[in-house]
């Protein structure tokens, strides 16, 4: 078990696909770029059996500060989720 970078990843891509080095690269940020681009525009990005990429809202609340033990205000915010699909849960098995 380790850690992947992109770089590691798109050499994957490109020894499984034929494609290469560069292109898988390329193949690869042009991907990333494009579910970042669909779920800022709040729409939900769905890879069958790999996974759903959406915006998830989280409304403001009260909370507390750790240092101080004080109540302070949270905003609201949008934050990017991913839900695992059937395919990718099994594989992590």
């Amino acid at each position: 078990m380790g850690i992947v970078n992109k770089d590691e990843l798109a050499r994957d891509v490109a020894a499984k696909s034929g494609l290469e080095v560069g292109q898988a690269k390329r193949a690869l940020e042009a991907t990333l770029t494009a579910i970042e681009e669909q779920i800022g525009e709040g729409n939900e990005v769905r890879l069958t059996g790999f996974g759903k990429f959406s915006v998830s809202h989280r409304p403001a609340r009260q909370g507390r500060n750790p240092r101080t033990g004080e109540s302070m205000a949270i905003a609201a915010k949008s934050v990017p989720k991913f839900s695992a699909g059937a395919e990718l849960k099994k594989a992590a098995l």
